[in-house]
């Protein structure tokens, strides 16, 4: 599933194409995906000029000036490409914007677990699972006294609390690992360490806030330079030597509520 460094970067692919273009028309292959779409999906886009294309975790945002937003989730298989107005249809292609500068935007999805929906613009911030999350971890917000707070009475290994949104926003399995990684834990710490008996953050929480920060902070600047440099510290390394300097570890992979969490066990003990 794209995480938040992979829906910022099509973010920033998308922006320059869709920001000020009017819709001009909507074509919808199907009812919908992991939901239905709205009844009135094509009709209320129809016209409409998208105002500007953020991001809040892995949701987009599309800010029309019909004061509409259309929110989508890219599940787990779903991306949007840019094509020229006329162009060959491939398989899952479910939606097409056509815009006013000749372009298409295609949401392209085999696997059909995204997320395609429209609200008003005064109400996205309440909108199902955006009400609840974290902070923007990139924020200044997040920090480690946030992740002290989120995490103080959890009695779940941290490694499985750092996937629960309401933590860490954007953060799924194969960051969560990395970052275990930069800040020198043990996946299989209490989420609850992270904190004192007054709730302050521990060393931990800071070590770990700062590791979210980085591990996201390097993974987007990958993506927008398309580095072929080897991805990952310990995600899928199962088997391979530790990269962290005088390191003598091997990668291990347990599962963790469902998920594989890769790990250290040399360097990341505690």
């Amino acid at each position: 599933m794209p995480e938040l460094p992979e829906v910022e970067s099509l973010r920033r692919q998308l922006a320059p194409y869709v920001r000020g273009a009017e819709i001009d028309r909507v074509v919808i292959r199907r009812s919908g995906l992991r939901r239905p779409f709205p009844a009135d999906l094509a009709a209320r886009l129809t016209g409409a000029t998208v105002r500007q294309l953020t991001r809040r975790a892995k949701y987009l945002l599309a800010e029309l000036a019909s004061d509409d937003t259309l929110v989508v989730h890219l599940g787990m298989s779903g991306w949007f490409r840019i094509e020229p107005a006329e162009h060959p249809e491939r398989p899952h292609d479910h939606v097409v914007l056509l815009l006013s500068n000749g372009r298409a935007v295609v949401f392209n999805d085999p696997r059909r677990f995204g997320v395609i929906d429209l609200v008003a613009s005064g109400e996205a911030g309440r909108y199902g699972p955006l009400a609840s999350l974290s902070p923007e971890p990139l924020s200044a917000a997040f920090d480690a006294a946030w992740l002290a707070r989120a995490c103080a009475r959890s009695r779940r290994a941290i490694k499985v609390a750092l996937l629960d949104q309401r933590v860490v926003a954007g953060l799924g399995n194969i960051y969560a690992s990395e970052a275990l990684h930069v800040a020198r834990l043990s996946p299989r710490l209490a989420a609850s360490a992270l904190a004192t008996r007054t709730g302050r953050p521990r060393p931990a929480a800071h070590r770990l806030a700062a590791a979210v920060k980085t591990v996201l902070t390097r993974a987007i600047d990958r993506q927008r330079r398309k580095a072929r440099a080897p991805r990952f510290r310990v995600y899928d390394r199962e088997g391979e030597r530790c990269l962290r300097p005088r390191c003598t570890g091997t990668i291990r992979r347990v599962t963790q509520a469902g998920r594989s969490t890769f790990y250290c066990p040399v360097c990341q003990r505690r």
